[in-house]
């Protein structure tokens, strides 16, 4: 459980700097651009991969598909938050849960258990009530929480299938993943500076350094959990779900002060539960 521990904590971190970036006006897209860049560099120089090793044979049809959609999906998330909100769109990302859960069983033939299952019952309504909060917004544009949502499960999916292949390693596919979300970014960011005259910012380059630090050690860390519970997906997909929403939700209230509900409380009690059970279930 220590690699997910420390994926769920990496994560934290990076919403964590991209809420202090905001108070600084930096430019959300530069940030992301950065941040693949630094994850590039940290990825070649800690872990050297095998270039060699990529040939027609490699899992390009999950590697592209994945590089492309790490950044698209964030930009998303960014569009979602505009016209929706941030509390329908964080509920948008933590309940692709749903998807990753039927991947688990669809693609990888994961049988559930009692206790599992038991978790995923408090987690799913844990979801909801932690991320219960007025919203100011009410443009009804919910084509992009529902892409949201697709999207990270996607996601989750598509590294799970990264993290069982044995034709390539899986530093390897880290770093080429990398490499294709920087790619997509330089065109993304040319394209805001060429049509909205956006100047580049040293500030950017600090957060955007920082966001790629963490960023590598999540995504990394995350591809590690998977390898560790290669015959229980639906532990790591869980367990990250409800440790991001619940170490999240604890350091809104402590470090940045925000307000909790009653349902908040009751969400966030519901999500240790779903923490135990999912535990209970591994030692099982």
């Amino acid at each position: 459980m220590l690699f997910l521990l420390l994926s769920v904590i990496c994560s934290v971190t990076v919403g964590v700097i991209f809420k202090i970036a905001r108070i600084y006006g930096t430019s959300s897209m530069q940030i992301v651009g950065y941040n693949y860049l630094f994850a590039l560099m940290l990825c070649y120089l800690f872990f050297s991969p095998d270039l060699k090793a990529l040939d027609v044979s490699s899992p390009w049809e999950v590697l592209i598909p994945l590089g492309i959609l790490l950044p698209v999906v964030f930009l998303l998330l960014a569009a979602s938050i505009k016209h929706m909100g941030i509390a329908k769109t964080d509920v948008a990302q933590r309940l692709s849960l749903i998807i990753s859960i039927l991947g688990a069983w669809l693609f990888f033939g994961e049988q559930f258990s009692g206790l599992k299952l038991t978790a995923l019952l408090f987690g799913f309504p844990a979801i909801i009530l932690i991320l219960d909060k007025p919203v100011g917004n009410k443009e009804n544009k919910w084509i992009y929480p529902a892409l949201v949502l697709v999207g990270f499960g996607v996601i989750d999916i598509l590294f799970k299938q990264i993290a069982l292949t044995s034709v390539l390693p899986f530093t390897t596919s880290l770093f080429v993943l990398f490499l294709i979300s920087f790619f997509i970014m330089i065109f993304f960011n040319g394209y805001e500076m060429l049509s909205r005259k956006v100047k580049m910012g040293f500030k950017s380059i600090i957060f955007g350094g920082l966001v790629g630090i963490f960023n590598f050690g999540n995504i990394l860390f995350y591809l590690k959990a998977h390898q560790v519970f290669a015959q229980n997906p639906s532990t790591v997909f869980a367990g990250m779900n409800m440790g991001v929403i619940m170490i999240g939700s604890l350091v809104g209230v402590f470090v940045f002060k925000e307000k909790v509900t009653k349902l908040n409380i009751i969400g966030l009690l519901l999500a240790l539960l779903a923490v135990v059970f999912i535990v209970a279930s591994q030692l099982n």
